[in-house]
């Protein structure tokens, strides 16, 4: 099997793509590989100052638009004056392991920004996607359990990597139950996901006023197993042009799924869990206020 590779990008003239936090990180490396490659790719940033100075670096048609996940306004606002078709949505953005929060409208801070938030803007701008969505998840979902009971951390004790952890899978989840959707609507559109292994991003930058033994673990694991932001990016890549089937999760194929080529690899048992992933969804719809736009396709008369 040949290594995917940047270079192997198809040529994506006349597609559109938009690329959540794509000012930073692997989004940013998706999107200017992209934009490369002849897209016109849609930086959504919650920064648009961040957003325009990377915007700046990349050759090719990019434009740069507003939108913060953790505010449901911001995301029904982004997508109601979007208008145009869209070939690929990236569900880049997301936080790691900060300190608790609060999005705007009040979820803990890792579920409402990397599931409610891409859950809500994947939902409102499905009518005009045409061909694929892609989300980022993380190795870390297998750590994760959806607790219906306490989703945003409201009683129990708050833990910051069970809250991301949980936030990684609900992601799977919803790529997972968004495909079973499309398909049961006969939509042309493919779910699939991706995690980039351990890549140096700025993901973790909030660990800089850390106690001294995580940032030490921290850079030693980084110095020692981590790959390049370019690297990391390659899954994000492959799901999003890829000949794979809906449903589809892309990670590194080397140690541990932490660095190598990208190829399909396997979840955890949890993240296989359709019931779950069906309860998710209906919840999720209840806390956004957004349902799925598509209706059942009519059966086929034999």
């Amino acid at each position: 099997m040949t290594t995917f590779t940047i270079g192997q990008l198809p040529a994506m003239t006349g597609r559109t793509v938009i690329v959540t936090g794509g000012n930073s990180g692997i989004g940013r490396t998706a999107a200017r590989a992209l934009a490369a490659k002849g897209a016109r790719v849609v930086l959504a940033v919650r920064d648009l100052a961040k957003g325009k100075a990377a915007a700046a670096t990349m050759a090719g048609d990019v434009a740069v638009r507003r939108l913060d996940l953790a505010d449901l306004s911001s995301v029904r606002t982004f997508a109601e004056t979007y208008t145009e078709p869209i070939d690929v949505l990236i569900n880049n953005a997301g936080l790691m392991i900060p300190p608790l929060g609060r999005t705007a409208d009040g979820f803990e801070l890792q579920f409402g920004t990397n599931h409610l938030g891409h859950f809500a803007l994947t939902n409102l701008l499905l009518p005009r996607i045409r061909g694929r969505v892609v989300t980022v998840s993380s190795n870390a979902h297998r750590a994760g359990t959806i607790d219906f009971d306490d989703l945003n951390w409201e009683r129990k004790p708050y833990q910051a990597f069970r809250a991301y952890a949980q936030s990684k899978l609900a992601n799977l989840l919803f790529t997972a139950e968004l495909q079973r959707r499309l398909t049961e609507a006969a939509a042309p559109v493919l779910a699939t996901a991706a995690h980039p292994g351990l890549a140096t991003t700025n993901l973790l930058g909030h660990l800089d006023g850390a106690p001294l033994p995580r940032r030490l673990l921290h850079t030693t694991a980084v110095n020692w197993f981590a790959q390049s932001e370019e690297d990391g990016a390659l899954p994000t890549l492959y799901a999003a042009v890829a000949d794979i089937p809906g449903g589809s999760y892309a990670g590194p194929g080397g140690f541990l799924q932490g660095r190598g080529a990208p190829k399909l690899v396997g979840r955890s048992k949890a993240a296989q869990d359709d019931a779950v992933a069906r309860r998710l969804w209906r919840v999720s719809e209840e806390l956004t206020g957004v349902p799925f736009p598509l209706t059942v396709a009519p059966a086929r008369r034999s």
